[in-house]
């Protein structure tokens, strides 16, 4: 094996080391879990994960997402001397950005403490983090392009062992908790984030660029709904929950979706295999050819969501002590909704690639505000169960509109062609969702959730030659998408 891997291409290597950095650095939040679940009570889970809720949103307003799509395209479109520049222009954009905010909020502090339910140390920590994290990201990105993986492998492996271990010491000796484990990251990314902020400082030698900040300014902040939109879809569940019921319930919500959301993990592996392809596809004008690959899997996505839903029980008594237990009732609707966030980004490709970005900030935009919307009414009446549900229904709303959007940009672009099969796509959704709700009713009855995930295993074994082509024709066009770039 070893043998073989030597052989490999540059790109492939390049690409399976990439892929072990993105589930290291998601994963390690996973992996811990169980630990802080036990070190700290759930009304303490509950605000960190209020906490970094509002870090998000805080996020995109102050650093604009400016290590997204924009950095890599300035970066492809750069080379050498040209390059370094561009990328430490960037940083210190960002630097600038968050110093500036820092001030703002130091001025109103009193206020914004208030309306955030926030200390003015956990905000300066969150404001520390958020310019660590992009000087991560711009670094990362650039090694991502340049395929230099190593140097990437070394600092996430570092990182994912050092950040939780000093937030497991700092969280076990503190009186305040939430935010020892806030400056168990700070100090952690400083460190070693700050050193790749100097690094590419160093190296371009350029902080202050008119040129490269007005052309980031510009792309960057006209998407500001979109991404915003996008983190208040993701986070403002917990955010209400802690308004509208109380800490303890953030938590326990916090953690039923923290466990639904490891199938982010699959979800982003494939998509990440099959985006290159989707793309030639458009490019060759062979849009047809794209149903072949995505009714596998869909139904693919669906069997592994399946799998967590049979076990949230075990999961949740795994990764939490009894008090968080009745988390495994939002379980099912929140990863029923990954499902569905599987689904939309087989409509988005579409969209994205003839460049029609407010056809994705409609979708985003109407699907936070359906959210709130829902959230203010439903978690006030059924309590913080209900934000899983809302959850789930916005999603659903999110791939409509997405799939919709699609039709009329393909007409548009590429002719009446037609490109799924909507009654395909419904029937596998409804199956889905039917199994899904059938194990969460059997939650309270072990034998029938036995029985039933004894059928699927039946089932699976049946179709095994399906799902084992499935797997094999992707990964064969993950190789020779890599093989094609050399």
């Amino acid at each position: 094996m070893l043998k073989k891997y030597k052989k490999l291409p540059i790109q492939l290597k390049a690409s399976i080391w990439f892929l072990m950095c993105a589930f290291m650095q998601k994963g390690i939040s996973v992996f811990t879990m169980p630990v802080y679940t036990r070190l700290l009570t759930t009304t303490e889970y509950g605000q960190y994960n209020v906490l970094l809720s509002w870090q998000s949103i805080i996020n995109c307003i102050v650093v604009l997402n400016l290590y997204g799509g924009m950095y890599a395209q300035g970066l492809v479109k750069h080379e050498g001397k040209e390059r370094r520049i561009f990328a430490s222009s960037m940083q210190g954009l960002a630097f600038v950005l968050v110093l500036g905010w820092g001030l703002i909020y130091t001025i109103f502090r009193q206020y914004w403490n208030q309306i955030l339910s926030i200390k003015t140390s956990q905000m300066l920590l969150m404001m520390i983090i958020i310019w660590t994290t992009s000087s991560f990201n711009f670094w990362a990105v650039e090694k991502r392009i340049e395929l230099q993986y190593k140097k990437l492998v070394c600092i996430t492996v570092i990182a994912s062992i050092l950040n939780p271990t000093l937030g497991i010491v700092l969280v076990k000796i503190s009186t305040d908790k939430v935010t020892a484990k806030l400056l168990a990251t700070a100090i952690i990314e400083v460190i070693l984030y700050g050193a790749l902020f100097i690094n590419q400082i160093t190296k371009g030698k350029v902080f202050f660029s008119g040129k490269n900040w007005k052309y980031a300014l510009t792309f960057c902040i006209p998407l500001i709904p979109h991404y915003l939109s996008q983190v208040v879809l993701n986070s403002s569940d917990r955010i209400m929950i802690q308004k509208l019921v109380d800490d303890s319930s953030a938590g326990i919500y916090s953690l039923a979706y923290s466990v639904s959301m490891i199938m982010m993990l699959f979800n982003n592996s494939l998509l990440q295999t099959i985006e290159p392809w989707l793309y030639q596809k458009l490019k060759e004008n062979k849009a047809e050819n794209i149903k072949k690959v995505m009714y596998p899997s869909l139904i693919l996505i669906a069997a592994v969501n399946i799998l967590l839903i049979a076990f949230a029980p075990e999961i949740i008594k795994f990764f939490a002590p009894n008090s968080y237990y009745n988390a495994i009732w939002v379980v099912p609707p929140v990863t029923m909704s990954v499902f569905f966030m599987f689904l939309y980004s087989f409509f988005a490709f579409f969209e994205f690639y003839f460049e029609k970005p407010h056809y994705i900030t409609i979708a985003t935009v109407t699907g936070a505000l359906t959210n709130i919307v829902l959230n203010y009414f439903f978690i006030d009446i059924y309590g913080y169960y209900a934000a899983g549900y809302t959850t789930l229904i916005c999603y659903m709303i999110y791939a409509l509109m997405h799939y919709f959007f699609m039709r009329k940009v393909v007409n548009d672009n590429m002719g009446e062609i037609k490109v799924y099969d909507l009654r395909v796509i419904v029937i596998i959704s409804t199956v889905f969702i039917l199994i899904s709700f059938a194990l969460l009713i059997s939650y309270n009855y072990y034998w029938i959730r036995y029985i039933l995930l004894l059928s699927f295993i039946i089932l699976t074994i049946i179709k095994r030659k399906f799902l084992q082509n499935t797997i094999i024709n992707i990964s064969k066009m993950r190789s020779k998408r890599n093989l094609e770039a050399e």
